[in-house]
């Protein structure tokens, strides 16, 4: 199957292309990570309205749905842009809707984020606690984002099933520690609650009392966003380390003929280019299941995570073969690509953990 996208969604890609070949270039993008500064690009990204794409327009957003999210991400991947705070509030916009204030300073305002290990989105149960008086105790290692985002969604196990809390990552009984990842334009922190206020946000009690959405299901919406928006960063950074390694195949020389004559060099970069063109329809048809609450669209999510981001990161593989030393070095780019497809490979979930999400949904009993 292939994808076709419409005219509007072929043109917001293309202006977004383009407002990232002038805001973030290479040069520019590299001194943010070299600096370790992820707010200045943030900042701007949501100055210019790019946040608010994928955001409903009566909480203040541009409208648009999955697909258009998907694109952002791919764009995003390609100019290897700081996204972990963006990537951070978009999975959990269904999370926050119950909530429009919340929702309108997430995305217009410092972010938020699931308070998950970023490895095990798909895996974990909660491991916070609530007290009578709405405190929050526990710890979550590698959080996405927690040192970046002004708000905490919290997963805590309730008496009548899951129940989700808001918290300030800066108010009392929060401790929030960063931890360094190869992949600098993504940022995890260990996060640490002690008897942090906390604020309700949704509760299986007020579920069962007011017909609303299980927080159990919101988790699964987010998880299915989590996974859509890692693939097609993925496919982001593959298709940029395609164009990098073909341009390179066709400077180098070797016996007086550019490498990119060779046909082991040729079925590499065909390999790679194979791997992107099949993952783009399958990241795009995840994204539109998941935005249309196709029954089986966490399935869909899960078949593009699984495949996208390994097929990426084996991609990472042969583009670094055929740079051949020069990939190595800090001085070229392509390290900046390498590492964060290696890191789309584990980000909310590993491509066996998600397998095992597709696999139930093959089971003869379902």
């Amino acid at each position: 199957m292939q994808w076709s996208l419409s005219e509007e969604q072929t043109a917001y890609r293309k202006a977004l292309r383009d407002w990232l070949g002038d805001v973030a270039p290479p040069d520019v993008a590299r001194s943010w990570l070299d600096a370790g500064d992820p707010a200045t690009f943030t900042t701007r990204l949501r100055a210019d309205g790019w946040s608010g794409v994928g955001v409903p327009e009566d909480v203040g957003g541009q409208g648009g749905g999955m697909v258009e999210l998907a694109l952002t991400a791919e764009e995003l991947a390609r100019h290897a842009v700081p996204s972990a705070a963006w990537l951070a509030t978009m999975v959990i916009l269904p999370v926050l809707a119950a909530r429009p204030e919340v929702l309108e300073g997430a995305v217009h305002g410092t972010g938020a984020t699931l308070a998950v290990n970023a490895e095990s989105i798909v895996s974990e149960a909660p491991a916070l606690t609530a007290d009578a008086q709405g405190r929050v105790s526990g710890a979550v290692p590698r959080v996405l984002a927690a040192g970046e985002v002004g708000a905490l969604v919290v997963p805590v196990a309730a008496d009548e099933g899951l129940a989700l809390f808001l918290v300030d990552p800066a108010g009392p009984g929060v401790r929030i520690t960063p931890r360094s990842l190869l992949d600098r334009s993504r940022s995890v922190a260990d996060v640490a609650f002690d008897c942090a206020p906390c604020t309700p946000l949704a509760d299986p009690a007020d579920v069962r009392d007011q017909g609303g959405t299980r927080p159990e299901e919101l988790l699964a919406d987010a998880a299915a966003r989590a996974a859509v928006l890692v693939a097609a960063d993925s496919l982001g950074t593959s298709e940029r380390m395609l164009d990098m390694a073909v341009e390179y195949s066709l400077q180098r020389h070797q016996f007086g003929v550019p490498i990119g004559s060779f046909q082991a060099v040729k079925h590499a970069a065909a390999t790679i280019l194979v791997g992107s063109e099949a993952a783009r329809s399958v990241v795009y048809f995840a994204a539109a299941s998941v935005q249309g609450g196709d029954p089986w669209a966490l399935a869909h999510a899960a078949a593009a995570k699984a495949q996208v981001t390994a097929e990426g990161a084996r991609a990472a593989d042969s583009a670094l073969t055929m740079h051949g030393a020069i990939g190595y070095t800090w001085e070229h780019d392509l390290h900046l690509f390498y590492k964060r497809a290696k890191l789309d490979e584990f980000l909310y979930g590993s491509p066996t953990a998600w397998n095992e999400v597709l696999a139930t949904y093959l089971l003869p009993d379902r």
